[in-house]
């Protein structure tokens, strides 16, 4: 299996921000891991997402952890994260052919919606992990198939995307989709205009719980305290500390800030980690 290397940019072509960035990407600890892990995550923020559930809980692997949706999941790192902690451990090879998608029924509207089932028939039965429950990852992009993830390219606060991810949990005896952990990694493309991307990280916060206040199983249905798990992104800011304050702590049993090793010190991005739903009265 081919692994990807940083690229070599010509010399002559080289600017001085290219050359900073590759600098940066030789020295970082966690590029290379990726790049050497025998599991080839797909993205750095893997190790982001590991060292979260590590420090917090192992709020991943609850026996009581049945679904998982991964919100702008794309390229794939942090459902191929999930995917591991629930037993679907994949091959160390990458499928030949690309995933078969399915198109949302003509019904559902005009957008158009796919995803592949199960990642399952690119390779032999003999060399899978069966693992279990449901593992839905959401993106607007395609995404190249996950063995045991069922990928929709989608808007995910769409009717049409709704409606998909409610047909696809009820298979599974599911039928109201509920979902015991929701993720999101998810941060719009920065401008250099601070006030313009805190807006956006806010308002990617609000569709994220919005999304979250339909779909999310409560602790009391789970049974446990800290079940109802909500793992989203942001840029600190005042803005967002008021959004914790407002909208994420009055309906959270607990709710932290959470900065990992593996996220670069000098972003400002960090997580809210969101335990004990309590749901909207």
């Amino acid at each position: 299996m081919l692994r990807p290397t940083l690229a070599v940019l010509a010399k002559s072509k080289t600017k001085s921000s290219s050359i900073a960035w590759l600098s940066r990407q030789s020295r970082d600890p966690y590029v290379k891991q990726r790049l050497s892990d025998p599991r080839s995550y797909r993205s750095r923020s893997a190790f982001k997402l590991l060292e979260i559930d590590h420090n917090w809980g192992n709020f991943l692997s609850k026996p009581d952890v049945n679904t998982v949706i991964d919100l702008g999941a794309a390229p794939g790192g942090w459902s191929q994260v999930v995917a591991g902690k629930l037993g679907w451990d994949e091959p160390n090879s990458e499928p030949d052919q690309p995933d078969v998608s399915l198109s949302a029924p003509k019904d559902r509207g005009s957008e158009e919606l796919s995803f592949d089932p199960l990642n399952i028939d690119d390779v032999p039965d003999n060399e899978l992990e069966m693992g279990r429950g449901t593992i839905v990852a959401v993106d607007l992009l395609r995404m190249q198939p996950i063995h045991g993830v069922h990928c929709i390219q989608a808007n995910f606060l769409s009717q049409e995307a709704e409606m998909f991810i409610r047909d696809l949990l009820s298979i599974n005896g599911n039928p109201e989709g509920k979902v015991d952990v929701i993720l999101s990694d998810m941060a719009a493309n920065t401008s250099g205009n601070h006030t313009a991307d805190i807006e956006s990280s806010l308002g990617i916060c609000r569709a994220v719980l919005t999304f979250a206040t339909r779909h999310l199983r409560t602790a009391q249905e789970i049974g446990r305290a800290r079940g109802g798990v909500l793992l989203m992104k942001h840029f600190q800011d005042p803005l967002l500390y008021e959004f914790r304050k407002k909208r994420l702590e009055p309906f959270f049993d607990d709710v932290k800030f959470v900065k990992p090793d593996s996220s670069r010190s000098e972003s400002s991005e960090g997580y809210f980690l969101c335990q004990g739903w309590r749901g909207i009265r």
